[in-house]
């Protein structure tokens, strides 16, 4: 299964077109480093086996249960950190710039990440706040146009708490490594403070993430950015609910 994986993988890098993030192309690439890519999104649409992968009922039967609602994929992704060369991801909460840039009126959705590697602290696993999805930290400082093409490349200026912010609230709730082996399935609140740290290491981590908001909750107009983000990166049209 995991050479099919990889199979599917380069597929999606392959077919996401120029190795830029733009209205067009799918792929994104790391900062400073225009042939490495970083992430490639709406695989779920464009791949049968990840599609497959995405929806399967057992993933989605959780989400319904969280949720308490039907779900549809608001957002599909891969994302790669590469050994030696993988850049981290800084902190954050998902739904600051989903309600900012894309118009998320409640937090009512949660991310599911399928690891496709071993995570663990070595390579770069995802570092959670247990417990920060119970406050909203607004962030200041959108542009007025395309945020999204540079804070996509994560440069930490743009949808991320300010430093104090992240120190109050990791001395409140703490930080935890959630990792786990190839194949584990992580569930997380889209109010959840999060990030990682660069892959120095020689293992690789690629993983799958699927966002699933609720039916009552579908997206609007930005509620602070002057347009809408590509629908590669948050759907809004032929929706399916699952």
């Amino acid at each position: 299964m995991k050479d099919v994986l990889v199979e599917e993988i380069q597929s999606e890098i392959d077919q996401g077109g120029e190795l830029a993030v733009t209205e067009r192309s799918r792929v994104v690439t790391e900062k400073g480093a225009p042939t490495v890519v970083r992430s490639v999104f709406s695989v779920h649409k464009t791949n049968t086996i990840l599609h497959t992968l995405a929806t399967d009922p057992r993933i989605v039967n959780l989400a319904k249960k969280v949720l308490d609602d039907e779900v549809y994929i608001f957002q599909s992704r891969i994302n790669f950190q590469p050994a030696f060369t993988g850049n981290g991801f800084y902190w954050h909460s998902d739904f600051e710039t989903w309600y900012s840039e894309d118009g998320m009126p409640r937090p009512r959705a949660l991310s599911v990440v399928i690891f496709f590697d071993d995570n663990n602290a070595t390579n770069g696993a995802l570092m959670v706040m247990p417990g920060s999805h119970k406050e909203y930290i607004g962030c200041a400082g959108r542009q007025s146009e395309k945020n999204w093409e540079e804070s996509l490349k994560n440069n930490g200026r743009y949808g991320s708490p300010s430093q104090g912010s992240i120190t109050d609230m990791a001395r409140k709730y703490g930080v935890v490594h959630a990792g786990g082996k190839r194949g584990s399935i992580l569930m997380f609140d889209c109010n959840l403070l999060h990030g990682s740290h660069s892959n120095i290491s020689p293992f690789s981590r690629r993983n799958l993430f699927e966002v699933f908001n609720a039916r009552s909750n579908q997206v609007g107009e930005p509620f602070h950015a002057a347009g809408r983000r590509p629908e590669h990166v948050a759907h809004r049209l032929d929706l399916e609910y699952l």
